[in-house]
């Protein structure tokens, strides 16, 4: 490489001044080197910082440049791959439909960049079609329950007249009214919540409550009924606590006319475990359908009930400061209560009075 000399004509001092010059320049240079190499790791360090804001948010989040390609976007954005292209990028909001999921879709203009997000809103929105619903529910069933009320009597007057070959019909009729009555009566408390007015609760009256109730559900296959309740009284609300239990054997009922076997049978037992009493519910029908949808109100599978039995005794269990359990195999529903004072001997059924 030739060495930088310079000119021989040029004075001493105009040397010296343009060495100090370049002196001066190469050590701006070396500042500005510096300089940039700090702001480009200051950059880098801003990105990363961008990427893990964006990557923390639940939504998913996409930045486009002008020409529709990605800048920028999160993992959220990745598992959601297919959606942007369901989206009108030229609107500032939408909902979009996707893989059977409702998103609220975004969009922000930021100088040459859109900014893109898409919300998860299925949830949302089932809770506001299960609040509509409810509404329209409850409102019907105070409509029905008064003419219902009104047939009850009829045919609670015609049972006494009828002749002996049509009381079969007549007790046919009592049995789909109970079926009505029933549902009124769940969606109402379901529209209104559950509120339970605790005290000493003979199990054996339960179990009586569930036997009169099982003779009035109508069902076309024999079916064995094996109650293995103990004789203690418990602190229960006893109307909720037997229509609980019902909706658990009429849920077991109709499973077992939905199999193919020409009878069932069913159990029904309690157990105490300390400071719990164990309630269960088994049966020999066939096996739970969809079970992680089976406490989602207005949700069935049968082609009898309105879908709100299962989740109104989840309610009762739950306003008892109990909980359910689902077992598959066996098939097997367990409510399990505390015992929110003392638990009384048969002997001491006398307080009911």
């Amino acid at each position: 490489m030739n060495e930088f000399t310079l000119p021989s004509s040029m004075q001493k001092s105009e040397k010296e001044t343009l060495l100090s010059q370049l002196e001066s320049l190469i050590e701006q240079t070396y500042s500005v080197e510096k300089e940039y190499i700090a702001l480009t790791s200051s950059y880098n360090q801003l990105q990363g910082l961008i990427k893990q804001i964006i990557e923390v948010l639940p939504n998913a989040l996409w930045v486009l440049n002008e020409d529709g390609s990605i800048f920028l976007h999160n993992s959220e954005a990745e598992r959601l791959e297919g959606l942007l292209a369901l989206v009108d990028i030229g609107s500032k909001e939408a909902e979009v439909v996707f893989k059977e999921r409702s998103y609220l879709v975004k969009i922000s203009a930021r100088e040459e960049k859109r900014i893109v997000s898409a919300t998860d809103i299925t949830e949302q929105k089932r809770r506001e079609r299960l609040a509509s619903m409810g509404q329209m529910a409850a409102h019907l069933a105070h409509e029905i329950r008064n003419p219902i009320g009104s047939i009850a009597l009829l045919v609670s007057s015609l049972s006494k007249r009828a002749a002996p070959k049509n009381r079969p019909i007549v007790e046919e009729i009592k049995r789909s009214l109970f079926r009505v009555e029933r549902i009124i009566k769940s969606t109402l408390m379901y529209s209104k919540g559950v509120n339970p007015k605790i005290a000493p609760t003979p199990l054996k009256r339960v179990e009586n409550e569930c036997k009169e109730a099982v003779d009035s559900y109508s069902y076309t296959k024999p079916i064995e009924f094996f109650y293995e309740l103990p004789d203690i009284t418990i602190d229960a609300d006893i109307s909720l606590l037997s229509l609980a239990l019902q909706n658990f054997i009429f849920n077991a009922i109709d499973a077992i006319e939905e199999s193919e076997d020409e009878s069932g049978k069913v159990w029904i037992k309690c157990e105490d475990e300390g400071g719990f009493f164990k309630f269960h519910i088994e049966d020999s029908g066939i096996e739970l359908q969809n079970s992680e949808r089976l406490f989602e109100a207005f949700y069935t599978t049968k082609t009898k009930g309105n879908g709100l039995g299962l989740i109104l005794s989840r309610q009762i269990v739950e306003a008892h400061g109990g909980k359910i359990a689902v077992q598959n195999e066996p098939k097997r529903f367990t409510l399990t209560l505390p015992k929110n004072s003392h638990t009384f001997s048969s002997s001491s059924s006398s307080l009911l009075t």
